[in-house]
């Protein structure tokens, strides 16, 4: 087939859950709780992480940016799955589908890097207190923050331009809410090996690496803890870290599900696969962001207290 007419592709078809009609109005009503509810809780902790004096320390300053790419994050994909589940408006055009893929991808890529920096925020507060203030300053952090929101901006620029400089010369319909990428990989009609290598290296850069540094952040953090005569402070050191840990292990645990093994699915298998392939990394896009701002209020003193004040000054009791 010839290249011109197989890359001519005007728009494409999501399905999302085109195929259970019976629950697409009850699954949008929830999706939209959800949304709110990631609004709101990301909302309520860029706010503190901004005004309140007493949250202005790295750990606050990471945690604000955290939110505010949550709050991107669902932003980007969202009202595109709500205005196809209620108005049944599925099609998406080629342009808007490769805006919102890189979007959603670089949103993902920065958080891959956002959790390390974190985790090494940790080490450094726990394992070297009293350099703390030297090695995590404003200038530091600022920088770290820039390098996780650059490359992760900058590998989704590849991945997106490579993915969608395809020919889709079979269907436009779209398996999925979104246009993720490896649904969209699945249309095309061209060899995809440069796609496969350069997802392999992204998933080297933005799974493995983070994750090393997660993991050896942790390993001198427990090392420290357990060498504490206090048995306060290592209830301390071990709370302060505890919500970290969680949020690390659902979001790579869900990722590394989905992007581990980057590649086109066989067909014959993909009518099994269909629920998992799209409800996977929408729990990844929408339940992420909502648990995110409540496990790190559940157990920290610092942000009740900090909503506690923005509470009493409004009035209320």
């Amino acid at each position: 087939m010839d290249r011109t007419n197989a890359t001519f592709v005007r728009e494409f078809i999501l399905l999302g859950l085109s195929g259970y009609p019976k629950f697409e109005m009850s699954f949008s009503a929830l999706v939209l709780i959800m949304y709110l509810v990631i609004l709101s809780g990301n909302g309520v902790l860029i706010i503190l992480s901004i005004f309140d004096s007493r949250l202005h320390t790295p750990m606050y300053f990471f945690l604000g940016n955290l939110s505010f790419l949550d709050i991107c994050y669902t932003s980007c994909s969202v009202p595109s799955i709500l205005v196809s589940l209620i108005s049944k408006k599925r099609n998406i055009s080629f342009s808007g589908c490769a805006l919102q893929m890189f979007f959603v991808f670089a949103m993902g890529s920065t958080e891959c890097f956002l959790l390390a920096m974190m985790a090494f925020d940790r080490y450094v507060a726990i394992c070297n207190p009293l350099r703390y203030p030297i090695i995590m300053s404003k200038e530091v952090c600022a920088l770290m923050a820039s390098v996780s929101w650059l490359s992760g901006g900058i590998n989704s620029a590849v991945q997106t331009s490579l993915a969608m400089r395809l020919p889709f010369c079979g269907t436009n319909i779209i398996n999925h809410f979104t246009c993720e990428i490896l649904a969209v990989l699945k249309l095309a009609c061209a060899d995809i090996s440069l796609n496969i290598i350069t997802m392999s290296i992204s998933n080297m850069a933005f799974l493995v690496l983070p994750l090393l540094v997660i993991f050896f952040s942790y390993m001198f953090i427990l090392y420290t803890i357990l060498r504490m005569n206090s048995a306060t402070g290592r209830r301390k050191a071990f709370s302060t870290c505890s919500a970290h840990l969680t949020v690390v292990i659902i979001f790579f645990g869900t990722i590394f599900f989905m992007y581990s093994k980057p590649k086109s699915q066989d067909l014959n298998g993909e009518e099994k696969l269909r629920t998992s392939d799209k409800l996977i990394p929408l729990f990844y896009g929408e339940v992420i962001p909502m648990l995110n701002p409540i496990i790190y209020s559940l157990r920290n003193k610092d942000v009740k207290a900090a909503v506690k004040h923005m509470l009493n000054q409004k009035g209320i009791q």
